[in-house]
């Protein structure tokens, strides 16, 4: 396989390349078989491609399904060339260009092949004159995916709800890159009739934003699967008044998501809880197609400890939460859906397995490198329930990613689930503790999981040596300096000495700021490590801010985000050597009252930069609670 074959994302299974060129002419001619809708959005990705290399594309209809009149292009279906769903073939020979869909999201994806390999030939507006000859090399392309239903979940749960613009914008991107299934993690983000007080301060989305969402995911054969946390994770509802009375233990509990103590849970013996929960589907579910519905059903982390004390001692809690569940399954069944659901109290659970219903998904996730897909994948398989591996990004927690984490989770992910028959692959993106890391930063996840899922064989010989290059051509047009920056960035940590699970040391310092640095999260931090962080960071800057195409406005937005994340890691190392100079064990009250000046004049301008970057890509309404966890650090090293 030639270089330039290397750098298609996904990389097809069989690519062939000739010495042949075929010339694109001005104004090429498009033809296709009629009496099929389903090619409209392979019709008009083909022409926007075209026209932005400043083609005029001319498509006319033919009734000759096989392809045999004269136009430059060709788009065809036919479903009996190989039997496999969502492939296609990709013939560019030295007279024309073809390609055929064995139905029609394979079709797509041929088109979207097409697009990148006249990207890579440098067939762009900026980089080509007007009277360049557009000139693309012979290739014989046949492709297919391993798991049919590729997906990305964005959390727009913790503070951070994307506008509709950045929404539109993702779902080009992650099309491009064949992936087919989009879910926007919700806890209290839905504009739900009767229950304003809960959303109307989050920028939730609207029954109207919704349906033009799912419309345009449809036209690029996405499915937008609604999705409803429905048991834990209800702590954004159960905080109200109106709602407390639901709770498993409603005085609250302490739990991670937030810095004092709340109700967490539903009650799960609570008839009144369903009710609720019967109320928010019918609301919800009618705004989308997709006939998926994912109830969340993890983490109940007080399951048993409050109301539903008595019948858990009695009957066991793995049959109160396979109770709970069968009742959410019937009214997601009632809605004419199929139920998604995490797996983890399911695999903590393992006797229950029997008692759910065997059309239910079940989503196993992990997000460490060592993550145990394989045995849990398998425990699955063996009794028949039909599950989808879900590796993350490794963006939360942190500000800049975990680069190295995230390639050998989304790996292993794709090999577990690809040996155990999984259904699918659903790349989650979480927002824990502020979402204070960029939306650029998930690039690296969102690309390698789309690479890794339509073709888990790249597992094997795995993407570390590629992702910058595939980040720089696939995600930043070409940028070089941002592809490696995203990834040096994200692996920074690993510099510092201290590799804790589930976020990097840097961020934990800076927001947790309160916490000594002899806890565990800590351990291996020490000056000598957070020196070579510092000046590979300042390779790293230089390399970022000395790009020949710093002025390029595409970039504007991802560029202004690495830049802030590599001066966010900065301060955070110099706040961490200062703390260890004071004392490791010390708190952070024992830096000199100069020093800690320093520090918050580095500090506030960072995060008006944050400011301004969150609102070029998102709704302003979660903005301050986000900030908050930097306002803390600022305010209380003024006060000290």
């Amino acid at each position: 396989m030639q270089p330039l074959a290397n750098l298609l994302a996904p990389r097809p299974r069989r690519v062939d390349q000739s010495d042949e060129r075929f010339n694109l002419p001005r104004s090429p001619s498009i033809g296709f078989g009629t009496g099929n809708p389903g090619l409209r959005p392979s019709l008009e990705k083909l022409s926007a491609t075209l026209r932005r290399i400043e083609c005029d594309p001319q498509i006319r209809p033919t009734p000759n399904a096989h392809g045999t009149d004269d136009s430059d292009l060709f788009l065809t279906i036919r479903p009996d060339r190989q039997g496999r769903a969502q492939g296609y073939e990709l013939t560019i020979s030295a007279r024309r260009i073809e390609i055929i869909g064995w139905d029609e999201p394979g079709l797509f994806y041929g088109v979207c092949t097409l697009a990148q390999w006249i990207s890579l030939h440098g067939h762009d507006r900026e980089a080509r004159s007007a009277a360049e000859a557009i000139t693309l090399t012979s290739v014989h392309i046949v492709d297919w995916p391993d798991f049919l239903h590729r997906g990305v979940l964005l959390d727009i749960s913790r503070d951070k709800v994307p506008t509709m613009e950045t929404l539109y914008e993702l779902v080009d991107r992650l099309s491009g890159w064949k992936i087919n299934q989009l879910q926007l993690y919700m806890e209290h983000t839905f504009a739900y009739r009767g229950h304003e007080e809960v959303w109307e301060k989050a920028g939730a989305l609207t029954a109207d934003e919704v349906r033009s969402l799912d419309a345009y995911c449809n036209f690029q054969f996405i499915q937008l699967v609604p999705n409803q946390n429905s048991f834990g994770h209800f702590h954004r509802w159960l905080i109200h008044a109106k709602y407390r009375h639901l709770a498993e233990c409603p005085n609250g509990i302490e739990h991670p998501f937030s810095s004092q103590p709340e109700p967490f849970s539903l009650c799960p013996t609570d008839p009144e809880a369903l009710d609720l929960l019967e109320d928010l589907y019918g609301q919800l579910l009618p705004q989308f197609s997709s006939r998926l519905f994912n109830v969340g059903l993890d983490e109940t982390i007080d399951l048993g400890l409050g109301r539903s004390a008595t019948p858990c001692t009695k009957e066991g809690k793995d049959r109160i939460y396979l109770n709970f569940l069968r009742n959410v399954y019937r009214l997601v069944i009632e809605q004419g859906r199929q139920m998604q659901f995490w797996a983890d109290m399911v695999l903590q659970f393992p006797d229950i397995v029997a008692g759910i219903p065997r059309d239910a998904i079940a989503l196993v996730w992990g997000y460490e490198a060592d993550h145990p897909f394989a045995e849990e994948t398998q425990q699955l398989a063996q009794t028949g329930l039909a599950h989808y591996v879900c590796p993350g990004t490794s963006s939360w927690n942190s500000f800049s990613g975990r680069s190295s984490n995230a390639l050998a989770n989304l790996s292993n992910a794709a090999i577990a689930g690809s040996r155990s028959g999984a259904l699918g692959y659903l790349i989650t993106d979480w927002g824990d503790n502020g979402h204070l890391q960029p939306l650029a930063v998930s690039y690296l996840g969102y690309l390698a999981g789309a690479c890794l899922s339509w073709n888990p064989d790249r597992s094997s010989k795995g993407l570390n040596g590629e992702i910058s290059a595939l980040l720089s051509f696939h995600a930043f047009q070409g940028d070089e300096a941002l592809g490696e920056a995203a990834q040096a960035l994200g692996d920074l940590h690993l510099t510092t000495g201290a590799n804790p699970k589930n976020g990097s040391a840097l961020f934990y310092s800076t927001v947790f700021f309160e916490q000594s640095l002899d806890g565990p999260r800590y351990r291996g931090l020490d000056k000598t490590s957070l020196e070579e962080a510092r000046l590979l960071l300042q390779e790293i800057s230089e390399r970022l801010s000395g790009s020949s195409r710093i002025d390029r406005p595409v970039h504007s937005k991802e560029r202004r985000e690495l830049e802030w994340v590599a001066a966010m890691l900065g301060f955070s190392i110099d706040l961490a050597v200062a703390r260890l100079d004071s004392g490791r064990s010390g708190p952070l009250s024992d830096l000199l009252p100069n020093k800690r000046q320093i520090f918050v004049q580095r500090l506030e301008p960072l995060i008006e930069e944050r400011r301004r970057i969150w609102l070029l890509r998102n709704r302003p309404e979660g903005l301050e609670n986000s900030l908050s966890r930097l306002h803390r650090l600022k305010n209380f090293l003024k006060s000290t």
